[in-house]
């Protein structure tokens, strides 16, 4: 028997077959779905390893034009109403959803709330109909808090039900390169016993700084008014910070400034956070904050746009989590072939 290439994932290495070459796997060219896809940051993080979309479901109209205007594609809208069996076969489901039930900073109704919370279920239906080799979920940190933790427990003993092995963990943003602190559960799953580890942080001398997001020429009309910002230097818990910095409001009105922004909100006051104390964010400036590059096209007005951000992901951790996956996802069945 040809010894088969297997992925050695404590060496990060392949052996190769008895001729030298390395074998190809079905993860070379994989599928995915794109639900609750919002302006596409979940997509591109998948892109970016080879993969290519077959279907997308998006319910808010405004996010399905920036994504249309990116993607060449209008996504389909509520997957309420999408049967699974019309979703075109694919490898790996993808899922942003909808996280106001369980913010911290919303009411934090989690299942009770029928708009955003229960479409979990809509989810776990497609899974059961379609039965996909692996899928992310993601959502905000708080989900696994929630209820004391029974939400959480609900959602992966629904998922393990299906026959998936679960792996889930809160990643920062700051660490995996962009200057922003943006907490996020992310929820793996496999149908196969695959063994898999998220992504290790990325050393902070690879990090981009603030200073490398921020544009150079600002129009005025993002700059507050002089009131605004007196009051925010007033308030300025070291006033002898070094710029560039952003700040934000915390709940007892103190002005904390960081090298890096804190987490983009979607229905945050657009005085929520402030470059130098002097402006808000420009549109490319919360794109890049996600690590959206900048051939992603801008086609709304800001208030949309700074919305679209605040329901966005984070580019990066979604890629290093892709990358993560799918060598993951090759190595087992490399192991599988060779155990053949």
């Amino acid at each position: 028997m040809k010894q088969l290439t297997i992925y050695d994932l404590n060496k990060n290495l392949y052996k190769t077959n008895a001729e030298g070459k390395t074998i190809q796997t079905s993860w070379d060219n994989f599928t995915f779905i794109d639900l609750f896809a919002g302006i596409g940051g979940i997509r591109l993080g998948f892109e970016a390893v080879g993969g290519h979309c077959v279907f997308s479901s998006e319910f808010d109209e405004d996010a399905c034009k920036t994504y249309e205007a990116n993607f060449g594609e209008h996504p389909s809208g509520d997957i309420t109403k999408i049967e699974a069996q019309n979703i075109p076969d694919f490898d790996i489901l993808l899922g942003g959803f909808p996280c106001q039930a369980f913010s911290i900073i919303g009411k934090k109704e989690g299942f009770s709330n029928e708009t955003c919370g229960t479409l979990f279920f809509d989810i776990e239906r497609i899974l059961k109909e379609k039965r996909p080799k692996a899928f992310l979920l993601e959502n905000v940190r708080n989900l696994v808090s929630h209820d004391k933790g029974r939400t959480f427990k609900i959602i992966t003993s629904h998922l393990e039900a299906l026959g998936y092995h679960i792996y889930a963990k809160i990643l920062n943003a700051l660490d995996y390169g962009v200057p922003q602190k943006r907490e996020r559960i992310i929820i793996v799953g496999f149908l196969d016993n695959v063994i898999f580890k998220f992504p290790d942080p990325i050393p902070e001398k690879n990090r981009t700084p603030l200073s490398n997001i921020l544009e150079k020429n600002v129009d005025s009309k993002y700059y507050v008014k002089e009131r605004i910002k007196l009051s925010r230097l007033e308030r300025l818990k070291d006033k002898n910070y070094p710029k560039p910095y952003i700040s934000h409001e915390n709940m007892s009105g103190s002005i904390t400034p960081h090298p890096y922004s804190s987490c983009l909100r979607a229905g945050a006051s657009a005085n929520y956070i402030l470059i130098n104390d002097e402006r808000r964010p420009t549109e490319r400036e919360m794109l890049r904050l996600q690590g959206f590059p900048d051939s992603f096209k801008i086609i709304l007005p800001y208030g949309k746009i700074k919305h679209q951000c605040g329901n966005s992901v984070a580019v990066p951790v979604i890629k290093a989590v892709a990358k993560e996956m799918i060598d993951s996802l090759k190595a087992y069945e490399r192991t599988t072939l060779y155990a053949k």
